[in-house]
Protein backbone atom coordinates (compact mmCIF):
# COMPACT_ATOMS: atom_id res chain seq x y z
CA UNK A 1 0.00 0.00 0.00
CA UNK A 2 1.64 3.13 -0.96
CA UNK A 3 2.43 5.96 1.24
CA UNK A 4 1.44 9.03 -0.76
CA UNK A 5 -0.96 8.74 -3.51
CA UNK A 6 -1.84 11.81 -5.49
CA UNK A 7 -5.03 12.27 -7.89
CA UNK A 8 -6.71 15.24 -9.45
CA UNK A 9 -4.93 15.61 -12.15
CA UNK A 10 -5.91 15.60 -15.90
CA UNK A 11 -6.06 17.65 -19.30
CA UNK A 12 -7.27 21.23 -19.22
CA UNK A 13 -7.12 24.10 -21.62
CA UNK A 14 -5.14 27.37 -21.21
CA UNK A 15 -6.22 29.26 -18.87
CA UNK A 16 -8.58 26.31 -17.10
CA UNK A 17 -8.42 25.24 -13.27
CA UNK A 18 -7.72 21.59 -11.25
CA UNK A 19 -7.47 20.62 -7.75
CA UNK A 20 -4.69 18.17 -7.21
CA UNK A 21 -5.28 16.18 -3.91
CA UNK A 22 -2.70 13.81 -1.95
CA UNK A 23 -3.26 11.50 0.68
CA UNK A 24 -0.95 10.18 3.25
CA UNK A 25 -3.14 6.82 3.73
CA UNK A 26 -0.74 5.15 6.13
CA UNK A 27 0.11 8.14 8.13
CA UNK A 28 -1.66 8.65 11.29
CA UNK A 29 -2.45 11.94 12.31
CA UNK A 30 -0.59 12.72 15.00
CA UNK A 31 2.38 12.56 12.33
CA UNK A 32 1.11 14.00 10.11
CA UNK A 33 -0.07 17.12 11.43
CA UNK A 34 3.15 18.71 12.46
CA UNK A 35 4.77 18.71 9.02
CA UNK A 36 5.71 20.61 6.46
CA UNK A 37 4.27 19.40 3.32
CA UNK A 38 4.99 20.44 -0.17
CA UNK A 39 4.08 20.00 -4.06
CA UNK A 40 6.52 18.83 -6.55
CA UNK A 41 6.36 18.33 -10.57
CA UNK A 42 8.72 16.96 -13.02
CA UNK A 43 8.08 18.00 -16.70
CA UNK A 44 9.90 15.36 -19.38
CA UNK A 45 13.39 15.59 -19.71
CA UNK A 46 13.33 18.30 -16.74
CA UNK A 47 14.30 18.00 -12.90
CA UNK A 48 11.53 17.87 -10.03
CA UNK A 49 10.88 21.09 -8.47
CA UNK A 50 9.31 22.92 -5.58
CA UNK A 51 5.54 24.32 -6.61
CA UNK A 52 4.54 25.31 -3.28
CA UNK A 53 4.92 24.57 0.53
CA UNK A 54 2.45 24.45 3.89
CA UNK A 55 4.03 24.28 7.29
CA UNK A 56 1.74 22.59 9.60
CA UNK A 57 0.32 26.47 11.15
CA UNK A 58 -0.68 27.48 7.25
CA UNK A 59 1.77 29.26 6.38
CA UNK A 60 2.28 29.21 2.74
CA UNK A 61 5.45 29.94 0.06
CA UNK A 62 5.11 29.47 -3.58
CA UNK A 63 7.41 29.55 -6.38
CA UNK A 64 7.87 32.86 -8.74
CA UNK A 65 6.19 30.46 -11.44
CA UNK A 66 2.92 30.15 -10.12
CA UNK A 67 2.40 32.64 -7.45
CA UNK A 68 -0.85 34.19 -7.91
CA UNK A 69 -2.46 31.16 -9.64
CA UNK A 70 -1.42 28.37 -7.44
CA UNK A 71 -2.99 28.01 -3.66
CA UNK A 72 -1.34 25.23 -1.40
CA UNK A 73 -3.73 24.30 1.53
CA UNK A 74 -4.39 21.21 3.92
CA UNK A 75 -6.61 19.04 5.95
CA UNK A 76 -4.74 17.07 8.51
CA UNK A 77 -8.00 15.47 9.77
CA UNK A 78 -8.35 13.87 6.50
CA UNK A 79 -4.37 13.52 6.31
CA UNK A 80 -4.45 15.22 2.66
CA UNK A 81 -2.65 17.93 1.21
CA UNK A 82 -4.68 19.90 -2.05
CA UNK A 83 -3.23 22.24 -5.02
CA UNK A 84 -5.58 24.46 -6.40
CA UNK A 85 -4.53 25.63 -9.48
CA UNK A 86 -6.01 28.06 -12.05
CA UNK A 87 -4.83 29.93 -14.98
CA UNK A 88 -2.77 27.37 -16.23
CA UNK A 89 -0.20 27.25 -18.90
CA UNK A 90 1.25 24.84 -21.21
CA UNK A 91 4.45 25.32 -19.21
CA UNK A 92 2.45 24.01 -16.34
CA UNK A 93 2.18 20.42 -17.73
CA UNK A 94 3.98 18.19 -15.69
CA UNK A 95 3.53 15.01 -13.17
CA UNK A 96 2.55 16.64 -9.88
CA UNK A 97 3.84 15.09 -6.39
CA UNK A 98 3.54 15.71 -3.14
CA UNK A 99 6.07 14.87 -0.03
CA UNK A 100 6.89 16.09 3.07
CA UNK A 101 9.83 17.90 3.63
CA UNK A 102 12.73 17.93 6.16
CA UNK A 103 13.82 21.24 7.39
CA UNK A 104 16.26 21.87 4.71
CA UNK A 105 13.33 21.07 2.17
CA UNK A 106 13.97 17.84 1.45
CA UNK A 107 11.80 15.34 0.01
CA UNK A 108 10.95 12.85 2.88
CA UNK A 109 9.63 10.19 1.99
CA UNK A 110 9.63 7.83 -1.42
CA UNK A 111 7.41 9.53 -4.30
CA UNK A 112 3.96 8.34 -5.34
CA UNK A 113 2.53 7.88 -8.56
CA UNK A 114 2.42 11.65 -9.38
CA UNK A 115 -0.63 12.49 -11.34
CA UNK A 116 -0.14 14.06 -14.41
CA UNK A 117 -1.52 17.45 -15.85
CA UNK A 118 -1.38 18.44 -19.23
CA UNK A 119 -2.46 22.04 -20.58
CA UNK A 120 -2.01 21.79 -24.97
CA UNK A 121 -0.49 24.84 -26.28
Amino acid sequence: QKQLVESGGGMVQPGGSLRLSCVASRMIFSVFSPKLWGWFRQAPGKERELVASITPGNDKTYADFVQGRFTIARDNSRKTVYLHMSNLKPEDSAVYYCNSLTTSNQPEYNWGQGTQVTVPS
